[in-house]
Parts: C-alpha cells; sequence; structure tokens
C-alpha cells in the first residue's frame, strides 16, 4: 500500500482506492457480482491471485465483507463500499466526457457481453426465454458469433449455439456495439448507418432495444461521437 503521508482527505482516500484494479473491484460489486468468479469475469484480465489480494485489502480497510455461501464465499460491500458509487459513477461520466478514444485493445467481446446480461431490461422482456443472437464482423471468427439468452429471472450469454430458437440476429461489429452500449450513440443512429442490421420479426426487431438496455439518454450533455470514437463536430453550434 502507498502511503502519501498528507492529511488532505483526498490523499488519505488513494491510499485505499488508488491500487491498480482496486475500483474495478469495487465496480463490479457495485454492479451485483457477489461470487469469485463472477467478479474475475468483469476483470477478465486481472490474475486471479491479484484479485485475492486485492479482495482481501477492501475487507481489511473495511471496504468489503465476506460470507460463507456453502463451499463459496459471497462478497458484499459495506455501507463505506456503497458509498464510492457517486465516485465510481462520476468517474465513468468523465471519461465518456473527456476521454472518448477506444483503441482496438481496449474492445473486448467477453467483457462488453457479460456486462450487457446482467444489465437487461427484464420487465420488458417476453415470458420465457428469449434469445438474441450477435454476428461481430470485426473481430477473430472464433470470438464473432454471441448468444444472449434472456429471462425474467435470469440472463446468460453464450460463445457456442445453445440450440435455442432465436428472436433477433444481429449483424454488427464489435466496436459499434461497444459505442452503442456505452451511449455514445442511438440505436437509431447505428441502423441508419448500416453499422447494425436486425434480423427477426418486426416486434422483435422494435423491442430488441429495450430488452438490452442499450438506449443513449436524450439530452445528454455529452459530447457526439461517431462509430469510429472520433469527436463528431456540430457545425450549427
Amino acid at each position: 500500500m502507498g502511503t502519501y503521508y498528507q492529511f488532505c482527505p483526498v490523499s488519505k482516500a488513494l491510499e485505499v482506492l488508488d491500487e491498480r484494479w482496486t475500483l474495478l473491484i469495487v465496480r463490479e460489486l457495485l454492479m451485483g457480482s457477489r461470487h469469485f468468479n463472477d467478479i474475475r469475469r468483469g476483470v477478465p484480465r486481472m490474475s486471479p491471485a491479484l484479485l485475492v489480494k486485492r479482495l482481501q485489502r477492501l475487507e481489511r480497510v473495511g471496504v468489503v465483507e465476506r460470507f460463507p455461501d456453502g463451499n463459496k464465499v459471497i462478497y458484499r460491500l459495506t455501507p463505506a463500499g456503497k458509498d464510492l458509487q457517486q465516485i465510481v459513477d462520476g468517474l465513468g461520466d468523465w471519461s465518456l466526457r473527456w476521454l472518448p478514444e477506444l483503441g482496438d485493445e481496449d474492445l473486448d467481446p467477453h467483457l462488453l457481453f457479460w456486462d450487457m446480461r446482467r444489465q437487461v431490461s427484464r420487465e420488458d422482456l417476453p415470458p420465457g426465454r428469449t434469445v438474441v443472437h450477435v454476428q461481430l464482423g470485426d473481430v477473430d471468427p472464433k470470438s464473432q458469433r454471441w448468444w444472449l439468452v434472456l429471462a425474467a429471472d435470469d440472463a446468460d450469454v453464450c460463445d457456442f449455439d445453445p440450440g435455442l430458437p432465436v428472436a433477433v440476429t444481429l449483424e454488427t461489429t464489435l466496436r459499434c456495439m461497444t459505442h452503442l452500449w456505452r451511449g455514445e450513440i442511438s440505436w437509431r443512429e447505428a441502423v441508419r448507418a448500416g453499422d447494425l442490421i436486425a434480423n427477426g420479426s418486426r416486434t422483435a426487431t422494435r423491442a430488441v432495444p429495450r430488452w438490452l438496455n442499450v438506449r443513449a439518454a436524450p439530452g445528454d450533455p455529452r459530447p457526439q461521437f461517431s462509430v469510429s470514437g472520433r469527436l463528431a463536430v456540430d457545425l450549427r453550434a
């Protein structure tokens, strides 16, 4: 642990929070991850050993607590940990506004679909299971096909065909899907640009943006970006 030896409250907070991966672990717990393997799926490039170390550190400083769950352990944020919600949200909003550029190395289909799976708008889903098949045209062939299996009580993501009827097939790119998910472009804009094609019944293709909860918020004051991630200058300003 680094120590700044300053009385400044910011420096004292950073002694806990500025270690690499720490706030991303907090983000995962804020997003609902409870078990070790679920947290790992949200930070796939972090080693298991380092994740153990960071969780132990967060437990010692009173940000995380752990409970037995059969043969597993449940991790939960304490009130101090939950109070970090506004900081994590603020960092995300700041990044979207001022650090919009995404390199190819930042794009990860495993992380994207894991994040999408847990933020599905379940109240908008039809009864039973609904499958959305996504085909990505700009990644390695082994990572091009994904299936989101959605239900009101559960949601899962598969990188193999689960053998279930598909309601909608989306043809797009990983970059486009990532920008949609980050709220930088709208579903309609991606369709109009030809960067997203939805195949299925008219009812399903109209509903899928609600199912996946990828709507861009209207009136968002953030600068507007193209699918490439570059700033789109508004000449009317």
